[in-house]
């Protein structure tokens, strides 16, 4: 039987590549991976000036955030979760970031491996010696994860890597639900059998589905390729691809989706909300599928888009929106008869900037952070940017904690600041931090005027168990020629059949295709 729901989601574009595998119940898997995918597409661009991995460790730890948020202001989604595995590229060098039990494989210089590490209580017991791998496929617990996002960590521990990325060589990004069925064995020989990434993915969607899987099935596999000037113009079948998959999202009852999430059913503007988000992601390249098209294609998770969208306005006022397209230079002017025309629109533009800078304003008030102020852990309100002379955050609060004593680890964290949904869970983070002081020195945490010598430990935070993981990165050296990721597109789908194409130059290909045992 198929299953009615998908909570699995999926973006790829030119050089990111994101795959998220939601947990929760009827109502609220589906809503984190979609909110956490479409927290990450801005970042779907070439242009991070070589900090591309610290840009992506912070936009999940912030997208977790914004889960923890959804669950203060949505009771009903307590308890809800994600797994993330995200690769993104920038000059010749691929970033990665994951936690959960998604996989990261690869193909390069004729060796297949496997480069992430579940984040499984199994496959702690295997680290530990207390599991061997073969027992951890009938363990009764290899389902429970140790770390996610979503309301169970304020700031989950990543596993974060870098790599030399060459041409011609594969990634291939899945949920568990294809190595449920598959073993690596398997996986290894289509990857290099296959000619091209399109007949990858659909032979990888069609063998796990002709096994039985019990869960959601998503497969994205990308190549690196030599870039040309070519990769700057999208592929013209973008629409019809995206179009495809949000079809194969729909469930066959659509008054049951769009209840699912907050039993509101559709709120006023969420049809316009997910135009909004669709007209932005048009002006990239990409394959969107799962939970995050249903989202955005049909509106049906209103939650989402809302806040998607509330984000945006933020983002924009805070310099972190892509550049819009430049309008093309040879459009007909007005004629004389709608010149009249000009003022009025200028006006309405004028008046839709200026409430959505308020919006955006408005919404950066509401948010914490924490960060280092004179060697001294502190809350500030508001976010950590500047529009010219005006800052955007105000200092809260200074506590009695030393930076300087913490781990190394917590030091770079709270120089990239830890973000807060709110003042609670900042001083939740300040907590956390005074514990970890405690346990790296064997006096109690100093007072403001007095100094200690840290001794740097490491922790691994352990998320709630929850059903459905990945890890310690092998990173390699290569070449360094400047390489964009092409793919075949993720493509849900609710029985066998066949994925969605998109075109080979430098466009990535992804497969998701939904299904459930009886």
């Amino acid at each position: 039987m198929v299953r009615a729901k998908n909570d699995d989601s999926a973006y790829v574009g030119r050089y990111l590549a994101v795959v998220a595998d939601g947990m929760g119940g009827h109502a609220g898997g589906n809503v984190a991976s979609a909110s956490t995918v479409l927290d990450l597409v801005h970042l779907d661009h070439g242009a991070h000036d070589g900090d591309a991995g610290t840009h992506l460790a912070d936009e999940i730890q912030t997208a977790n955030s914004l889960l923890s948020e959804l669950v203060a202001t949505n009771p009903q989604l307590a308890g809800m979760g994600t797994t993330v595995t995200a690769i993104l590229l920038e000059d010749s060098t691929l970033q990665l970031a994951h936690i959960g039990d998604s996989r990261a494989y690869r193909l390069k210089d004729g060796v297949f491996e496997q480069i992430t590490t579940d984040h499984t209580f199994v496959q702690r017991l295997i680290e530990e010696g207390r599991l061997r791998p073969e027992e951890a496929e009938t363990h009764p617990h290899k389902n429970v994860l140790m770390r996610v996002l979503g309301d169970v960590d304020a700031s989950p521990e990543l596993d974060l890597a870098h790599f030399d990325a060459d041409p011609g060589e594969r990634w291939l990004l899945c949920s568990d639900g294809l190595n449920a069925v598959l073993q690596d064995r398997a996986v290894e020989q289509v990857m290099r059998e296959s000619g091209s990434i399109r007949e990858c993915v659909d032979t990888l969607v069609e063998l796990t589905l002709a096994g039985g899987s019990p869960d959601n099935i998503t497969v994205a596999v990308v190549e690196v390729i030599e870039a040309d000037d070519d990769d700057a113009s999208p592929p013209s079948s973008i629409p019809p691809a995206r179009q495809a998959a949000g079809e194969r999202d729909t469930p066959a009852d659509p008054d049951a989706a769009s209840h699912e999430i907050d039993g509101n059913g559709d709120l006023p503007g969420a049809a316009i909300r997910a135009d909004i988000i669709r007209q932005d992601l048009l002006t990239r390249p990409h394959v969107l599928v799962g939970s995050a098209a249903l989202a955005t294609e049909t509106g049906q998770i209103p939650i989402v888009t809302q806040r998607s969208t509330e984000r945006r306005a933020a983002m924009m006022l805070t310099h972190k929106a892509e550049p819009e397209v430049a309008e093309d230079p040879e459009e007909e002017a007005p004629s004389t008869k709608k010149r009249w025309f000009v003022p009025a629109i200028l006006a309405l533009m004028t008046l839709i900037l200026i409430a959505v800078v308020g919006l955006g304003y408005t919404w950066t008030q509401t948010r914490y952070y924490v960060t280092d102020s004179e060697n001294r852990v502190a809350i500030y309100t508001g976010v950590p940017q500047r529009i010219g002379p005006i800052s955007l955050s105000e200092l809260y609060e200074v506590t009695d904690i030393p930076v300087s004593n913490l781990p190394e680890y917590q030091r770079s964290r709270l120089s990239n600041t830890l973000p807060a949904a709110s003042l609670e869970e900042a001083q939740r983070i300040v907590g956390d931090l005074r514990g970890e002081l405690r346990a790296v020195s064997c006096d109690p945490v100093p007072a403001p005027t007095a100094s200690g010598s840290p001794s740097p430990t490491s922790s691994a935070p352990a998320g709630s168990p929850a059903p459905s993981g990945t890890a310690a990165p092998r990173p390699s050296s290569s070449a360094t020629p400047t390489g964009t990721p092409s793919s075949a597109p993720p493509s849900p789908q609710a029985a066998p059949s066949p994925g969605v194409s998109f075109p080979a130059l430098s466009s990535p290909a992804v497969e998701c295709v939904g299904a459930a045992d009886e």
